[in-house]
């Protein structure tokens, strides 16, 4: 008996897996499916429908045969007699069949449709104050010129479909420490992205955003499969300033 039972949780597993494919497959065969996801750094749209047919009855030609005319024997002329004139032999018509036409049936016509649509992100530059040779011991303030969020409505096989991403950074300041948020950074004062170098030298900032978000259809919301990154550098030189001592 355990083992009957342990078949048949088995069985219904499986069918409890398989099923959801199966209506996402039907789904796409009355109603537009669409798909967006992440490639090569930029958002890709997809819209596809398929299977759906309809019957189409095509006209069949109708062919009539030509009667073929009946060959009669012929009649052996008798020998004429004086002021006797011969008749002439009597040929019979014979009347053409009429062909019925086989009906054929419907021919059906398929169809499919399928689009592809892809969208590139906005690039970030950088930028930090002071703008000449910041000083040792002195907070640098950074920020970002991207936008808060991306938005965008595209058309994709009749359908309207709504994109929302918003970005994430990672600041890397060239001196080994980083630096999460979500913040823009903003110049001085109010800036929230700061860094004093310990280290007269040239650094390396480089900022990396990371993309995520969602995708509406049909008043339904769905989280975009994967994220874009996207990576931006600038080059800063900070200098050590001169010391005096006064009396």
């Amino acid at each position: 008996m355990k083992k009957f039972h342990l078949r048949a949780i088995a069985f219904i597993a499986t069918i409890a897996l398989l099923s959801p494919v199966a209506v996402h497959a039907e789904e796409c065969q009355s109603t537009v499916c669409v798909d967006v996801y992440t490639q090569d750094g930029k958002i890709i749209i997809e819209g596809r429908k398929g299977g759906s047919s309809t019957s189409a009855p095509q006209p069949t030609p109708q062919v009539t045969k030509k009667p073929t005319p009946s060959k009669a024997a012929p009649v052996k002329p008798k020998p004429i007699k004086p002021k006797a004139v011969a008749k002439p032999p009597v040929v019979k018509k014979v009347a053409p069949k009429k062909s019925t036409p086989t009906p054929q049936p419907p021919v059906t016509q398929s169809a499919s449709l399928t689009d592809r649509l892809i969208k590139s992100l906005p690039t970030a530059g950088i930028a930090y104050q002071p703008e000449y040779e910041p000083l040792v011991g002195v907070p640098v303030y950074m920020w970002t010129d991207l936008p808060t969020s991306f938005m965008t409505q595209v058309k994709i096989v009749g359908e309207i479909v709504d994109v929302a991403l918003r970005p994430s950074f990672t600041w890397s300041f060239g001196d080994g420490t980083f630096l999460s948020t979500t913040d823009l950074g903003a110049p001085f004062p109010n800036g929230k992205i700061q860094h004093t170098y310990s280290q007269a030298g040239t650094y390396a900032i480089t900022l990396i955003s990371t993309w995520n978000g969602t995708y509406t259809h049909n008043a339904q919301t769905r989280a975009i499969t994967g994220t874009v990154k996207t990576t931006s550098i600038v080059m800063i030189t900070v200098v050590t300033s001169p010391t005096r001592f006064k009396n």
